[in-house]
Formats: structure tokens, sequence, C-alpha cells
């Protein structure tokens, strides 16, 4: 296995690219967002805006200028509005278009209709909003925008859509909304807002939301996808002699839950700041991730919020670092792009590895030496990426992938970036 040495970057961090485009659209003048990914998932935000009325123009690849309609500017659209395969866009329009004037169908692709969004439309549904899911709990949805009201709000589940989404909501309705979460999740959406001069403060347990007359331009710069980072970090970690730099990640507490379970498995992780710490700004910096040698763990329900994207990723490295491991509380996964708990079991055991799942994670034996083989992703993006780190650390045989294309869902780029590494 040969080393992975230098250093890269990786795309804009999406999650962030989705929040800032939608408060973009909503604040009066022209934005310009800097950073942003190519993906597939942020692409479907903005065709989703310029049916919306959003003037949406590319100065750069990577940099985006927005013309936002105001608070209520968002018109309605004839035709229903496809958010792609991108929950977040979905979820977190459900929160913006319940306060606009109109109705409006939101629908997805085969695998974003399979996805729950009863979860986001209960809450919304106690500021007024009048949603409808004509097929049960997944899209098609039916938001008919009005008037809503101030409420105090309970997430249900550890979910930053759905807080975004109520968020989002909170932003139009009259009064003041509360959103409390059992536990805490990604904060991308109350950092942006509070830097477009929202006030959102967290008291008694939650975050107090009063909103605006109006939000004016500005501009935002995308940090990298830590998310994405971590598939380097985790080639590093897995293939002896290695050392990678990963530049200008952004490095908020609440993504870098995977970096420590990293560390704690015996990898070398060094975090490097280039900004400082602030409650209205993204902090950025770069990581430093070296082979040391991985002993397996056990993931605790209470860590599963802060790496909920990275776990298939995790299960990865456990299979074959010295020792069982356990992720437990992250049922989650399997109302993800795929069923995640049972797709990264099957492609484990397909590379040859001990793996048994449970309901809500799985049991990893640790210590096998995988071999090529033919794998099946089901068309997630986060799978095909575990795939190709996988193959930098089969002893013998060529893993192939059923539908490399989709990894430009997240990271366009990705194999490319990662043969020049080594």
């Amino acid at each position: 296995m040969k080393p992975l040495v230098g250093e890269t970057r990786v795309p804009g961090d999406k999650s962030i690219a989705h929040r800032a485009c939608l408060v973009a659209a909503l604040a009066e003048g022209e934005s310009r967002v800097e950073g942003f990914s190519g993906g597939g998932d942020n692409h479907s935000t903005l065709k989703v805006l310029r049916a919306l009325g959003v003037e949406v123009r590319f100065d750069t690849p990577t940099t985006l200028l927005l013309r936002g309609v105001g608070l209520r500017g968002l018109r309605a659209s004839g035709a229903p509005l496809d958010c792609g395969n991108s929950g977040t866009t979905l979820r977190l329009l459900m929160g913006v278009l319940a306060g606009q004037s109109g109705h409006f169908t939101l629908v997805g692709d085969a695998s974003l209709s399979a996805r729950p969004v009863a979860r986001v439309a209960g809450p919304l549904a106690r500021l007024g909003a009048r949603i409808e899911t004509p097929e049960g709990d997944h899209p098609p949805v039916w938001v008919h925008g009005g008037p809503l009201r101030g409420a105090e709000l309970d997430t249900g589940v550890p979910s930053a859509q759905v807080k975004s989404a109520c968020l989002f909501a909170g932003l139009l309705a009259e009064g003041s909304t509360s959103v409390r979460e059992a536990v805490p999740t990604r904060d991308h959406t109350e950092r942006m807002l509070r830097r477009m001069g929202v006030s959102v403060v967290e008291r008694s347990g939650g975050l107090w939301l009063t909103p605006p007359d109006r939000m004016v331009a500005t501009g935002f710069s995308v940090p990298g996808d830590p998310s994405s980072a971590a598939f380097f970090a985790a080639a590093a970690a897995l293939v002896p002699g290695s050392t990678v730099s990963i530049r200008g990640v952004g490095l908020n507490p609440r993504r870098l839950g995977f970096f420590g379970v990293l560390r704690r498995m015996g990898a070398r992780v060094e975090v490097d700041w280039t900004t400082p710490e602030a409650a209205d700004v993204e902090p950025v910096g770069d990581l430093t991730v070296s082979w040391g040698g991985l002993a397996g763990t056990e993931i605790a329900p209470a860590e599963v919020a802060d790496l909920v994207d990275e776990l298939p990723l995790f299960a990865c490295l456990a299979a074959v670092a010295e020792g069982p491991s356990v992720v437990a509380g992250a049922g989650e996964l399997r109302i993800k792009e795929s069923d995640r708990i049972a797709a990264t079991g099957d492609l484990l055991r397909a590379l040859g590895a001990d793996v048994v799942d449970t309901d809500d994670g799985w049991r990893i034996a640790g210590g096998a030496r995988l071999v090529g083989a033919p794998v099946a992703v089901r068309g997630d993006h986060r799978l095909a990426l575990c795939a190709a780190v996988l193959a930098r650390c089969a002893v013998k045989g060529i893993v192939t992938v059923d539908t490399p294309q989709v990894t430009t869902v997240s990271f366009p780029g990705f194999l490319e970036a990662l043969e020049r590494l080594g």
C-alpha cells in the first residue's frame, strides 16, 4: 500500500452553502457567496431558488451572486419544485415557504421521495403552517403559504434540518419563536442569521429568535466541508506512512466529532486554527492527519449527532482497526439517502470484514484484511466515497463500484484528488 502524502483542499461545506443561498434569497439586494460547492445537492437549491424568482449567476465557478427578493418576496411556481436528492433543500424550504404567499409543491428523486418529512411538518404546524403530504410521511410536500405566529417548539428528533426549518419559519412569524432540541446539533443556521443581524439567543435551554423587519444583502465565505475532509483523513489513517493536510476546512465544533474519534483510535490529528471562534462566524483552519495505528472504540448515542454523516466512514476504519468497535444510537442512518446501516454492512462484508448490523448501528470485529470485490452503493454518495477509501488498503484485488458517478453529489473530483495524494 503506497502512503498518501501531500496537501489538498475540499469543496465548500454544502450544509453552509445551502443556508447561505437561502438567507441571500430572503435578503434585500445582491449577496456574494464564495466557496460554493459544485455538488449536485447545492445545485438543487439553486434550481429551486431560480424557480422562486431569485436571480442567480456565477461570477466564478465557485462564486455566486444572488439577488434576494426580501423576506416575503418568493413567488409561487406553477410547476413542482424539484429538490433532486437533497433532503436539506426540501426540509429547509418547508420552513422558508410556509410564511410566503401562494402554494408550493416540493418533490425529489426516488431516494428523496422515500425520506420522512412529518418530523418537519409537525413543529411547523405549531407556527400555523399549512403543510400536506398526500402520500404519507414522504414527498411530495404541499406547502400552502400564509401568515405564521411565533410559538415554543420542540424538534422532537436531533436534526439540524428540523431546527433550521423552524428558525427559517420563525423569521416570517409574528412574534418570537423558540426552538428546543434534546441533543444539540450543528449550528450553522443560527450563526448565519446572527451574521445578518437577526436576534437569535440561547435562553432556558433553547434558541429564541426575534423576527427582523428586513435583512440586507451581504457576503458569505463558505469554508471547506469537514465531512468531505473526513475521507482524506480516513485514507491517511488507514495507510501506514501517510500524512495528509487539508487546507481551509470549517472547524465548527459541532462538525468535528469524527476527528476526535479518529484521534481516540490512534491516528495523529493536528488542528491549525486560522480564524477565532465567534457566535456569528464559522471557524476555519487546516487539518493534518497521519497514520498511527488504529484501535477499535465505541461510539455512544450521545456522540452520534456530531458525526452522523461520518459514521459509515467510521465503520470502515473500525473494520480494519485492531479490536472490536460498536456503534449505538444511530437509527437515523436508516433514513438517509439509503439505509446506511444495511448498505455499509453489506459493503464491508463484501470486502471481507466481520460486521453485524443492529437496529441502530453495528458490531464490528476489527482486524479485517480487506480484499477487492464488486460493491453496490445503492446510489449513495457517501458509500461510494467510503468504497474509494477502502480500496487504498485492500491487500489484494480491485474494489469496483457500480455507480461511481454518485460521488459528484457531494464531492466532484474526489477520485482525482485522492490519486494525486498517492
